[in-house]
């Protein structure tokens, strides 16, 4: 797939709490019970998100929306 965007017609985005504009790559971890999963163990789920190389902040705008107000569990 080919878009053509061009870096004018996009947003800046920064860190909500420091306002920095460089992110990294993360990984919040998430825990499935066995119980759920069918397996003899629990697994580990791993959601790709963006933090903030400066603080570490993770912007609302970067959790995945089955994970909002879930992020505190």
């Amino acid at each position: 797939m080919n878009l053509n965007i061009t870096l004018d017609k996009t947003t800046k985005m920064s860190c909500d709490e420091c306002g920095n504009e460089v992110f990294q790559e993360g990984v919040m971890l998430r825990k499935a019970s066995r119980f759920i999963t069918g397996t003899a163990q629990d697994a580990m789920i791993p959601i790709p998100v963006f933090t903030c190389s400066k603080c570490g902040h993770v912007n609302e705008e970067f959790i995945p929306s089955q994970l909002k107000n879930k992020s505190e569990e």
